[in-house]
């Protein structure tokens, strides 16, 4: 993908999620920020990134995440000067990705019908919380206000009745990542559809992407749950719907999670724990029956389980072939002898002078692996390069600096 211009004119995390999944796959990709400030997410700390001295920095872990391997050039987009500068570079570019209000971009210019006539190969893909149509169209969107309309947290949280019953948010913006993972591929749907000819043979598009329609199709088999049988799944806590027992447990030292998908699983499961007679118990025998029967299997499974260690279960049940694993912390996460074989932890140098620390893209490809090329930029680190690229000398360049158009 290294022959791909990707301009980037989106902030947080949804739009950057799916130009940094581009920029690691060998695409160029510049990022349009707001001089002085940038990114929001900048300045979502603490925790700051350390210097070459060990000293805190302004570049906040939030902004780390999602924004390697891009190019930042600061522009002020509601100057005409800075309006320019996104048309010079959209005329020569493949991808734009944007994440503004309904029709904020089109005061400008930079909407899609007026790039389209500067380069009509642009795939345009737009960000926003509820769409381009509808009557939520113009309202703003967020992930934690969309994982509670599109149903995630009504699924999500200690059942009604418990301590701590209530309605729960995923423990990151799942919403914002999986919407920048549709983004990508998207965009790739698009490319591949203007080049199914030869290079840039045909026209780019318009992909209109919503935040409430990811987390609606997101849905998955709750959703089928519900549009089969007309009632509405309620919140299980760490339990699964449709699989019994597929949730945690208590040991002897703390929790695990016992993971079983089938009859054959359970029988194993059984022997290990000392009660093989569950298994040909009829009220337990098959997954369907556990299902219905889930207050009568959990607590004796909890009454077994608490005898032993996770560790102790773990070994005993991988032995046996049954999927169990520990709850880990994230420093259990990066410490997991799995983890670091996959090798999912790495270090950038950064333009501070220190180590930017970075959490590897998982995709591995045989032939074109992912490549670590650029540690997350410096607020308008590249506003020169770029420029000059355009052709602007440095004269030029100095004196959009001055009026603060860059």
């Amino acid at each position: 993908m290294s022959h791909l211009r990707v301009l980037d004119l989106s902030r947080v995390l949804a739009g950057p999620w799916a130009s940094q999944l581009l920029a690691d796959l060998g695409a160029e990709v510049i990022k349009v920020e707001r001089p002085g400030c940038g990114d929001d997410t900048r300045s979502w700390g603490p925790p700051w990134l350390a210097d070459g001295d060990g000293q805190p920095t302004r570049e906040a872990a939030y902004f780390l995440c999602t924004n390697r391997n891009k190019y930042s050039l600061t522009v002020d987009i509601t100057r005409p000067e800075g309006q320019e500068i996104v048309r010079q570079l959209a005329r020569d570019a493949d991808v734009l990705i944007e994440n503004f209000k309904l029709g904020g971009l089109a005061g400008y210019g930079l909407d899609y019908p007026s790039l389209h006539a500067l380069n009509r190969q642009l795939v345009y893909c737009s960000i926003t919380g509820f769409g381009h149509s509808g009557p939520y169209a113009p309202r703003a969107g967020y992930d934690f206000l969309i994982q509670g309309m599109g149903g995630l947290m009504s699924l999500s949280g200690t059942p009604d009745g418990e301590p701590g019953a209530g309605p729960q948010k995923v423990g990151v913006a799942l919403t914002d990542i999986l919407t920048g993972l549709y983004a990508g591929n998207a965009i790739l749907a698009a490319l591949a559809h203007r080049d199914r000819a030869g290079w840039r043979s045909g026209e780019g598009q318009h992909i209109d992407l919503a935040l409430l329609d990811v987390q609606v199709a997101c849905l998955a088999n709750q959703a089928m749950n519900y549009l089969v049988s007309g009632s509405a799944p309620r919140r299980m806590g760490n339990a699964h719907p449709n699989i019994v027992p597929y949730q945690d447990f208590p040991t002897a030292d703390g929790d695990m999670i016992l993971a079983v998908g089938n009859d054959g699983q359970f029988a194993r499961f059984c022997a290990v724990a000392g009660h093989p007679e569950w298994a040909s118990d009829e009220r337990f025998a098959s997954n369907a029956a556990r299902v219905k029967n889930r207050q009568q299997l959990i607590p004796l499974l909890r009454q077994n389980t608490v005898l032993r260690t996770t560790a102790e279960w773990i070994a005993a049940l991988e032995q046996a072939a049954v999927p169990c694993g520990p709850i880990n912390d994230l420093a259990g996460v990066f410490a997991d002898p799995q983890v670091l074989a996959r090798g999912l932890r790495l270090a950038m140098p950064h333009a501070s002078g220190g180590l930017a620390p970075q959490v590897a893209n998982p995709i591995q490809l045989s032939a074109t692996p992912v490549e670590y090329r650029k540690a997350p930029p410096t607020l308008g680190e590249d506003s020169d390069a770029v420029l000059r690229s355009l052709g602007y000398s440095d004269s030029r360049i100095a004196a959009l600096r001055r009026a603060g158009v860059v």
